[in-house]
């Protein structure tokens, strides 16, 4: 299908790659990956056309019909579903020549007609409804002229209008930038049963995992393509880094601080899921961790100053905007070391919940009341964009914390990718992905307590990605994160909240569940779909639910001995904890009573092992269980 044969590329006189020879065959999702600035988007630029090959071709047969996202777009006064539909240039052409070809009637008319069924018009519509469903638009949303959206949201119709487009050659720069986790999880099945070639670029490590037969990787000014999705490919580089000593002696200092957390915490009962967490991240790490060796980017959170329980407390509260309430009776606190996920469809309200724990949105109804010591560290987009265009990262880190020495905040950048002469740089010139680290940067040198990230991994490439997950595995304060990257969200959180009807209320189930939740509430794409469509759809949503119900009682044994073994776990604790309040008494060490003194010690002793013991079993059934999730989802 395509064909590299001796390429090369330079850019602003260096080499980005050279000598490049492959082929990506007929079918294949090839993910494309690598440092940012190592030729991606050149080589993408190279295939369509835009950009003259410096030496080297670049080949795909006749008549290959390519498709890509439109990187800008007009304020044009044409409604979203008419956009889309123009993505389809053949079905446009067709109508067109059928219009000119109806006041002439006769055959010619009917010839055209005859085209356009044979192309599928009758199609057209539904099919484009279903790609705006399926990327956040609302029904109503479909007659809304494209000049009134967003810039995000006219991306989302740039790249729905490529899916639009019949073709053989998809390519996708980014496509997943400007998505929420609803979005994204579409996207990835519409792919995954997209059957022509796929060339893809993302740094979102999961979706390429779930999409991806293929990675091509752009390294030291060459292209190698590797059989596998990345989780695959980072296996393999791993393995060919293993003699690197400089590579197995940083992989010991993160196995040695992740180790530390599960010490510190694993004989702890309300920390054991997060044991578990920090466990299977070391299990994974000797494949992933050298993967990633030669990043960058190297950053860890300090302490905070305080960390005060509760942090903050909601009680009661309505959130909206004028007249429109969005959420309402949301009572909850934030407690020292709560991970939470928010999940939610776009426009539930997850970024209204954070504005107002962060207190930048005032509730209507209800009261918020934060500890005397609270920290928030609170990145979003418009802070990223809010960044004084004409500073430089150095005089701004400088200026906000005057503490630190100009050598200080040179080392401190250093560890966001900011190098020598990187952080005089104006900020004006910098990158989406730069401006992202060096808003991170001056969020986490505040120490907050608690932490509240929007999208934090929107324009950050892998290596970042990879550097964020590892330091918040060491945040010690509390977080609460909203994030279409499921990589980060499934390492970095315990427990998930769902945003919905107005709603916030806990989630029991993964991400996975969190799909499947997804899908059974998820708008029909077309009001005008036939019958028998409407009844094939219920059947299959009956057969979903069946296949559910036995999902459910193949599970249920498995998830009764967690039940149990937690059950065990926390009455051993409290009885512990009521055994040390016994021995805090002064009265109890004296010569009379040394004998009580004696035989408490012994029970203490007995009882701590038995917890011990007990949260062990505890890990293995919780491990049992989502290994047999998994497998029950694959």
């Amino acid at each position: 299908m395509l064909s590299f044969q001796q390429l090369a590329c330079r850019r602003d006189g260096s080499m980005l790659f050279d000598d490049v020879n492959l082929v990506i065959h007929a079918g294949q999702k090839a993910g494309v990956v690598g440092k940012n600035g190592c030729g991606k988007s050149s080589l993408f630029q190279m295939v369509l056309g835009h950009l003259d090959v410096d030496d080297g071709s670049i080949g795909f047969p006749q008549g290959t019909r390519l498709s890509h996202v439109a990187q800008d777009t007009p304020a044009v006064n044409r409604s979203a579903m008419d956009y889309v539909i123009d993505g389809h240039v053949t079905f446009r052409r067709l109508e067109a020549e059928a219009a000119a070809a109806e006041e002439a009637g006769g055959v010619k008319y009917a010839q055209a007609l005859a085209a356009l069924e044979e192309a599928g018009a009758y199609q057209i519509q539904p099919q484009a409804a279903a790609l705006l469903n399926g990327l956040g638009f609302s029904t109503d949303q479909h007659a809304i002229s494209v000049s009134q959206f967003s810039g995000g949201w006219r991306m989302r119709l740039n790249l729905a209008q490529a899916l639009m487009c019949p073709s053989d050659l998809l390519l996708l720069d980014e496509p997943t930038n400007h998505l929420d986790l609803d979005a994204v999880l579409w996207l990835e099945q519409w792919l995954r049963g997209f059957t022509g070639t796929l060339l893809l670029i993302s740094h979102d490590r999961e979706f390429l995992d779930r999409v991806c037969t293929h990675i091509a990787h752009i390294e030291r000014q060459k292209i190698t393509l590797y059989r596998g999705n990345y989780s695959a490919f980072e296996k393999l580089r791993a393995a060919q880094l293993a003699n690197q000593q400089a590579m197995h002696e940083r992989q010991q200092k993160k196995r040695a601080h992740m180790q530390s957390y599960v010490d510190r915490f694993r004989a702890k009962a309300t920390k054991a899921r997060q044991a578990q967490s920090r466990l299977k991240m070391l299990e994974r790490m000797e494949e992933i961790g050298p993967a990633h060796v030669d990043s960058e980017f190297q950053f860890a959170f300090e302490e905070p100053d305080a960390l005060p329980n509760p942090l903050l407390t909601l009680d009661k509260v309505e959130l909206g905007y004028g007249d429109e309430a969005v959420l309402t009776n949301v009572s909850f606190s934030i407690q020292q070391g709560d991970r939470i996920g928010l999940l939610g469809a776009n426009g539930a309200g997850k970024s209204t919940l954070v504005k107002a724990l962060v207190g930048d949105l005032a509730a209507t109804h209800g009261e918020r009341t934060i500890s005397r010591n609270l920290v928030v560290g609170y990145f979003a987009q418009h802070q990223v964009d809010d960044l004084p265009a004409e500073s430089q990262p150095l005089t701004l880190l400088l200026a906000r914390y005057p503490e630190l020495s100009e050598s200080e905040g040179r080392n401190y950048l250093g560890g966001y990718g900011f190098h020598g002469e990187a952080v005089f740089q104006t900020i004006h010139t910098l990158s989406g992905g730069e401006r992202a680290r060096l808003a991170l940067a001056l969020i986490i040198r505040r120490r907050p307590n608690l932490l509240l990230l929007d999208e934090p991994t929107n324009h950050l490439d892998i290596d970042m990605r990879h550097a964020l997950t590892d330091a918040l595995q060491g945040f010690n304060g509390a977080l609460v994160v909203i994030s279409h990257d499921r990589s980060l969200i499934r390492a970095s959180v315990d427990s998930l909240w769902l945003v919905a009807h107005q709603q916030v209320k806990p989630f029991e189930e993964d991400l996975d569940g969190y799909a499947k939740w997804l899908s059974d509430h998820r708008e029909p794409s077309s009001d005008s779909a036939s019958t028998g469509e409407r009844q094939d759809s219920a059947v299959s949503r009956k057969a979903r639910k069946q296949a559910d119900a036995a999902r459910r009682k193949q599970l249920a044994p498995l998830r009764r001995a967690v039940e149990k073994h937690t059950q065990i776990v926390e009455k051993l604790s409290l009885e512990l904890t009521e055994l040390r309040n016994s021995l805090g008494s002064n009265d109890l060490y004296t010569e009379e009573r040394k004998a009580e003194l004696t035989q408490l010690l012994q029970a203490e002793a007995s009882l701590a092992l038995k917890l011990n013991d007990a949260e062990e079993e505890l890990l293995i059934q919780m491990e049992i269980l989502e290994q047999a999730e998994q497998s029950d989802a694959g």
